[in-house]
């Protein structure tokens, strides 16, 4: 049933590995330096918000623009650029939402230090994405729900969450692991985890890995 997933660990299983331990570096030094050849030319150093950063850019849009708004930027440029030089770059590079996700950039650099202070309380990786996600949460990141906050926290080396975006979606949709829901609620998104994580266990891999390889399987692409 998953012969697909496995055929691309044989193709693509380097690559991937490579991917998992950027993110483990990430997580444990605070930056590390993403190589997406030959998948997409672009490598650059990224840091803990630059990466929130690159998060809040792909909802609703890309990984490859989120990559390359990122590599443009740097990490620098998310830290000290106006909203009005953002909002610049976003449009030049065609983001949809460019204003939007300017305001929500220089809005999360302002509580960044909170989010800080969250990483280091040693909460569960589940515990910290309903913080970061929560309305009510006092370290909730503005354009985070569930699947923004499972996606930074992949990126920063949590194995144990699941991001159901549109290609894990219709991959457990064409496994007809789960109904053909056409929204994704909380409790569909937490119960389809729980399916997900089920296919993982049985290949042997974490979600987050066997996230990349659904990745690729739906685009032809290892990125992130």
């Amino acid at each position: 049933m998953f012969e697909d997933v496995l055929l691309a660990k044989e193709k693509v299983g380097s690559f991937v590995r490579r991917r998992l331990e950027e993110f483990e570096n990430l997580g444990r030094f605070g930056e590390t330096y993403f190589n997406f050849k030959p998948f997409l030319e672009a490598e650059y150093k990224a840091d803990l918000f630059s990466e929130l950063c690159f998060c809040l850019l792909t909802a609703n849009s890309s990984a490859s623009l989120g990559i390359k708004a990122q590599m443009q930027i740097g990490t620098e440029g998310f830290k000290s650029l106006s909203l009005e030089e953002l909002t610049e770059i976003l449009s030049s590079l065609g983001h949809r939402f460019a204003r939007q996700r300017a305001e929500r950039i220089v809005k999360a650099r302002e509580s960044f230090h909170r989010t800080l202070e969250l990483l280091k309380n040693g909460s569960s990786p589940q515990e910290l994405r309903d913080l970061l996600s929560d309305a009510c949460s006092k370290y909730k990141v503005e354009g985070f729900g569930l699947k923004e906050a499972s996606h930074f926290l992949r990126n920063i080396g949590y194995k144990d969450v699941a991001i159901i975006d549109r290609h894990i979606f219709r991959f457990l949709k064409e496994k007809k692991l789960i109904p053909d829901y056409k929204t994704i609620t909380r409790k569909i998104y937490l119960q389809s985890e729980k399916v997900l994580k089920e296919v993982a266990q049985g290949l042997g891999m974490s979600l987050a890995e066997l996230d990349l390889y659904v990745f690729y399987l739906k685009t032809g692409k290892v990125l992130k």
